[in-house]
C-alpha cells in the first residue's frame, strides 16, 4: 500500500479510481480559490471568512493579521501548484497529494486546539475545511484502489 502513495517512478500514470481524479480537480480548484482569497481581498479573508474581528483591533495588529493570511495563501497557492503539476503530468502523486491534503488538516486542527483564535462568529471556513478533508480522505482511499493497480500488478510489472 505504501508503494502507491511513494511510487518508484512518478510518471503520469494514475492508476487509481478515476472518482479520485475528479475529487482531486474540487478540491484543488477549493484550494487554488483559498489562497487567491487570503492574497488578494483587501482584509485577506481574516474577517471575511474566518470571522477575525479586525475593526476591533489596533491598525497595526490588524494589518499583521492581514499580512500573515497573505503569506498562508501563499503557502496555499504553492500547495495548489503542486496538486497541478501532479494533476497535468505526474499523476503517480495523486495519492501522495491527498496524504498531504489530509495531513494539513489534521495538523492544522492540533494547532487550533493549541493556540484558537479570537473570532467575532463561527469561522466560515471551518464546515468548508471539514468537507474537504473528508473529500481528501475519500479520494486518498479510492486513489490508491482501482483497477489500474491490479491490471499493473498482472502484467508483472508489481504495484
Amino acid at each position: 500500500m505504501l508503494s502507491r502513495i511513494f511510487p518508484v517512478r512518478i510518471d503520469n500514470a494514475f492508476r487509481g479510481h478515476r472518482l479520485a481524479l475528479w475529487l482531486f480537480t474540487l478540491i484543488l480548484l477549493q484550494k487554488l480559490a483559498l489562497s487567491l482569497t487570503h492574497l488578494f481581498r483587501a482584509d485577506g479573508g481574516a474577517q471575511s471568512g474566518s470571522r477575525m474581528p479586525l475593526d476591533s483591533y489596533p491598525d497595526g495588529a490588524a494589518q499583521n493579521i492581514v499580512g500573515l493570511m497573505a503569506r498562508m495563501g501563499l503557502e496555499q497557492f504553492l500547495l495548489a501548484s503542486f496538486m497541478v503539476l501532479a494533476l497535468v503530468r505526474y499523476r503517480a502523486m495523486i495519492p501522495l497529494m491527498y496524504l498531504v491534503v489530509v495531513v494539513q488538516y489534521l495538523m492544522a486542527r492540533g494547532v487550533t486546539q493549541m493556540k484558537p483564535l479570537a473570532r467575532a462568529g463561527p469561522s466560515g471556513v471551518a464546515t468548508m475545511a471539514l468537507i474537504v478533508a473528508s473529500l481528501a480522505v475519500i479520494g486518498l482511499v479510492l486513489s490508491v484502489t482501482g483497477r489500474g493497480y491490479r491490471d499493473h500488478a498482472s502484467t508483472g510489472a508489481g504495484a
